[in-house]
């Protein structure tokens, strides 16, 4: 009798050792997808994100470092993962720019030292929403300079020191050198779709016509636009994949082109002025097609306090990106200079957030990870690169809206109210032909019919 009570105790003790491992397992696994959840870190103290790391350990697994200024200390950077590491999380470093012989040591360091528990690097941010949004800048084959403003106009810089400004609009003004006297003023002139040339045109201009500015111009299309965008960062995105790393960066759009540059992980940006829906049916689409991994960081729905949504939205945007299948789940902090919260922007309802989500949906068995299975798809053209925010955004950046784009407007729009989460949407590449899981595919072509 004792020997049997004995060995039932034993069993006992044996089973609730394995609910405590399981309940602490700092990854959580359904079927072959695993959840990891954290928070980001963007301030500049070393003790304070040691503060936010003890502040979500119990119900995270991710520890997220984005600080534009720790990033430039390694020493500082060690110190956090270590701490990260050791207690229980996985490490994701972000790193804007680096020096390649200090970054490859420290890289080869940081992966005998963390293992497993070093994701990968976090490399630059929002490449595709620059290319909508912002000043991006490239550099072509003859050694010009050519710049993408916000605006949408391109500025051509010649190695001779002609500067060619093509507006968005259409009209071009050109600043020239005056027979190559470097001390004279340039020349201004400005040149109208209509033919009309205004300014102080030179007696031997180089360019005499609107069309001869136009077959200099950059980026005539779409495919030149891609082509450029890829290459741009090729180098470094290509030195850190060979290194054995996974390279992970969050964006809000273009996500199909970020990964073809060289990315292994997307994390969209849901939280503002975006539909969830569709940015899932857009990074999770890309994902599949180029067999990468993708998940979500919740960031900013204001741009004043409490900045991120209430604790019962971003409940929601995690599940639901969870049952549709992402992978990582990153809550945006961002440090306020003078702020007065020691953990940022992060207020205790976005903790509490964190908390149920790892609760209530990760550790949850009735809640399946990637539940939610896209079987209708959308496809768009080739090198199409549309922010798709609006029936009037911008192709690429450098584009105008057109006729065209409006009917993929409505063949978007209409598609998602149909399908809602188990829509994707992909671009044509015969690089990565469709599979057969799609029981409905739209196709560009159909726009307008």
């Amino acid at each position: 009798m004792k020997k049997a009570l004995a060995a039932s105790a034993i069993l006992i003790i044996t089973a609730l050792l394995a609910v405590l491992l399981i309940t602490y397992n700092p990854t959580q696994t359904t079927g072959n997808l695993t959840a990891y959840v954290g928070v980001t870190y963007c301030g500049n103290s070393v003790a304070e994100g040691k503060m936010l790391i003890d502040k979500v350990k119990g119900y995270t697994n991710l520890f997220v470092l984005q600080s534009g200024q720790l990033q430039r200390n390694l020493a500082s950077v060690d110190e956090l993962g270590d701490y990260a590491v050791s207690s229980g999380l996985y490490f994701l470093p972000y790193f804007g720019t680096y020096i390649e012989s200090t970054f490859s040591n420290w890289l080869t360091t940081a992966k005998e030292k963390w293992g497993n528990h070093f994701l990968g690097v976090y490399y630059s941010d929002e490449a595709g929403g620059k290319m909508l949004d912002g000043n991006v800048e490239f550099r072509n084959a003859t050694g010009d300079t050519v710049k993408k403003t916000i605006y949408g106009d391109i500025v051509l810089q010649k190695t001779d020191g002609i500067v060619i400004h093509y507006e968005l609009g259409g009209v071009i003004h050109v600043s020239e050198p005056v027979n190559g006297n470097e001390d004279a003023l340039p020349a201004y002139t400005t040149f109208f779709p209509n033919g009309t040339i205004t300014g102080d045109h030179p007696s031997q201009p180089t360019f005499k016509t609107y069309e001869d500015l136009m077959k200099v111009k950059p980026f005539k299309n779409t495919n030149e636009v891609a082509d450029a965008f890829l290459a741009r960062d090729h180098d470094n995105l290509e030195w850190l994949s060979n290194q054995s790393v996974t390279v992970f960066t969050s964006d809000y759009a273009l996500y199909w082109w970020d990964y073809l540059s060289g990315y292994d992980v997307m994390l969209a940006q849901i939280g503002w002025n975006l539909t969830e829906t569709q940015q899932i049916a857009l990074v999770r689409g890309a994902a599949k097609q180029q067999n990468k991994d993708w998940g979500v960081v919740i960031t900013w729905k204001y741009n004043k306090p409490p900045y991120l949504d209430n604790e019962t939205e971003i409940l929601s945007q995690m599940r639901t990106a969870y049952e549709a299948g992402a992978k990582y789940f990153v809550l945006f902090n961002y440090y306020e200079e003078n702020g007065n919260n020691p953990y940022g922007t992060l207020q205790p309802e976005h903790f509490q957030a964190l908390q149920d989500f790892w609760n209530d949906v990760v550790k949850n068995p009735h809640v399946t990870q990637g539940s939610i299975k896209a079987d209708t798809v959308l496809v768009l053209p080739r090198s199409y690169g549309w922010g798709m925010r609006t029936r009037e955004d911008k192709i690429w950046g450098v584009f105008k809206a057109d006729d065209q784009t409006h009917q993929f407007w409505e063949l978007t729009q209409t598609t998602l109210q149909n399908h809602g989460l188990k829509t994707d949407i992909v671009y044509e590449d015969p690089a990565y032909p469709l599979t057969g899981e799609y029981q409905d595919i739209y196709h560009w072509t159909q726009a307008g019919k």
